[in-house]
Formats: C-alpha cells, sequence, structure tokens
C-alpha cells in the first residue's frame, strides 16, 4: 500500500508505506546562510519532495577555542524558520535544538504557538538543555540544575499551550492565573522532542517528550540499549501514546535520533557536508518524524 503526497511545485510524489520521510537542513550558519540562499533551499527541497526543513540555535562561539566552523556564525532559528513558513505550503518546519534554559516559557510559548499557526500547523519542537558554560553566562543563567529547570520549563510550557486558564507556580518559573491564547493549531500541541543520550537524558525523553534527538556523534552500537531506556521510561510513565500517529524504521547517515510519537512515517534530515542517521522503533512508544540537525 502507498501514500503519497504533494509537492509546492503541484508534482504528485506516491511513497510507499514505511518509507522514510526526508528532511533537509536550512543554511543557517557561516557564510552561505543568506536570505537566497534560504530561499533557494527551501523551496528546492519542498519541491522536490522533502518532508521537512531544519534549523538550529547556537548564541555564540568562543573568541579561543574552536566549537567548529559550523558554529562560528549562526542565524536565529525561529526567526528563520518563520520566514521559511510564508515561502512554503507543505515541509514541516523543525528546530533541533533550542535551549530550554535560555528562554522563558510563556515567551517561547508565544513565539512557536504564533509560528505554529502562520505555519498551518507544520511545527516541531525540539528542545534541549545546553552544553556550553559561555552561552549560560551571557544568557544569565546558571548551568547548574539545568536539568531541573528544563523538566520544569517543559511542564510550564504544556500548561501554556493546553490549559484554557493557566496558573503555574514552580521552583524556576512562575505563571499567574491567566488566559494565554491563541493556542496552538495543533492538538494537544506542537511535538516536543528533547536531545541528549546520557541515561538521566533518555530517561527524561520517555517521560516528557514525544520524541528524541541524538548528537551527531552518538554511538550506533548504543542505539537498541538507548531506545529501550526511552521505552522502558515511556511505560513507567504512562505506557504508548498515540495521539500522533503509528511508526516504523529508517536510516541514513551516521547520527541517530528517535521521535516518540510522530504523525506519518519516520524521516531522515540531510545536512549539506555533515550526514545524520535516524532511528525509529516500531516496537516502542518512539516513532515517526525522526531527524537530527
Amino acid at each position: 500500500m502507498a501514500g503519497s503526497s504533494d509537492n509546492a511545485a503541484g508534482i504528485h510524489i506516491a511513497t510507499p508505506a514505511g518509507t522514510p520521510k526526508l528532511g533537509f537542513g536550512l543554511p543557517v550558519s557561516g557564510s552561505w546562510a543568506t536570505r537566497a540562499n534560504v530561499i533557494e533551499v527551501a523551496r528546492r527541497a519542498e519541491a522536490a519532495g522533502y518532508d521537512s526543513l531544519w534549523t538550529f540555535q547556537r548564541l555564540l562561539h568562543p573568541a579561543e577555542g574552536d566549537w567548529g566552523s559550523m558554529y562560528r556564525s549562526v542565524s536565529d532559528p525561529l526567526i528563520t524558520l518563520a520566514y521559511v513558513a510564508a515561502i512554503t505550503d507543505r515541509a514541516r518546519l523543525g528546530v533541533a535544538i533550542l535551549n530550554a534554559p535560555f528562554f522563558s516559557p510563556i515567551l517561547l510559548a508565544k513565539q512557536l504557538t504564533t509560528l505554529d499557526e502562520l505555519s498551518g500547523g507544520r511545527l516541531d519542537t525540539g528542545l534541549g538543555l545546553g552544553w556550553a558554560k559561555e552561552e549560560f553566562t551571557a544568557s544569565g543563567v546558571d548551568f547548574a540544575g539545568r536539568g531541573a529547570r528544563t523538566e520544569e520549563f517543559i511542564g510550564c510550557l504544556k500548561a501554556l499551550w493546553t490549559e484554557p486558564v493557566v496558573s503555574f507556580d514552580g521552583e524556576f518559573y512562575h505563571v499567574p492565573p491567566a488566559l494565554v491564547d491563541p493556542k496552538p493549531v495543533q492538538r494537544p500541541h506542537p511535538p516536543i522532542l528533547l536531545g541528549g543520550d546520557a541515561p538521566r537524558a533518555l530517561e527524561r525523553v520517555g517521560r516528557l517528550a514525544d520524541g528524541w534527538i541524538s548528537r551527531s556523534r552518538h554511538d550506533l552500537r548504543k542505539i537498541a540499549d538507548d531506545i529501550a531506556v526511552i521505552k522502558d521510561a515511556a511505560e513507567r510513565a504512562g505506557g504508548i501514546r498515540t495521539g500522533y500517529g503509528s511508526s516504523s524504521e529508517a536510516s541514513c547517515g551516521s547520527s541517530v535520533a528517535t521521535w516518540t510519537t510522530g504523525r506519518t512515517v519516520s524521516h531522515c534530515t540531510v545536512l549539506p557536508g555533515r550526514s545524520r542517521q535516524i532511528s525509529c522503533n516500531s516496537a516502542s512508544r518512539v516513532s515517526p518524524r525522526c531527524s537530527w540537525t
């Protein structure tokens, strides 16, 4: 049985059931991160039938040291996606990832809701804890306790997205009783996926998120064990969620990402100059739309 989609050029593309969905990383870093290139890549990728378009976040690069050329100069991921939403029609729009401690939940909820609305419900939201102490310093946030802060951030974000009257009182974040509208197009909310590969991070994915994004140098020999950790945490948190769709398996490249709930079938994100592998496990809560940037 085959599925199908219509691309931006009006060409009907038939895809066999279970076929991986491919995504494309937008040119958001380095000298090629220009308006013209963003337009060209976004439109051509959608016309070619790619399933999604992706950005990532980096706030700065230290004056001394080398994080890699891809982190030297990076455009804002959400503003880029908002621009791309206006020049595309079908491709999903994802960020992998935003470092949650650098935001306030109320501000990010408003930004992401607006992006979901203007894109017609095409947003996928990747969140992380952050790893660069320099960025924490520049953002005025303590590096210590970022795991607990991010967990509370996710709880607050979900409340802002789903509750008619929002009231949140946590250790890090507080929202007085308030109407926070509009709500996202996607219900209950846009998919949330988390990064990380430490045992505690994998447990957090299964317990709180709709998906997992690995780091680029993830050891593929450990992927089955890592998925098992996510599955176990998901089951202990209440079992498999079915609101987003079914699951399948796919791979391409050299790194791994897995989603816990999806909408169609698994997908692999292709980044110019950097290959990535995507893995979804049909036997778990992990499912479609897997990607890494």
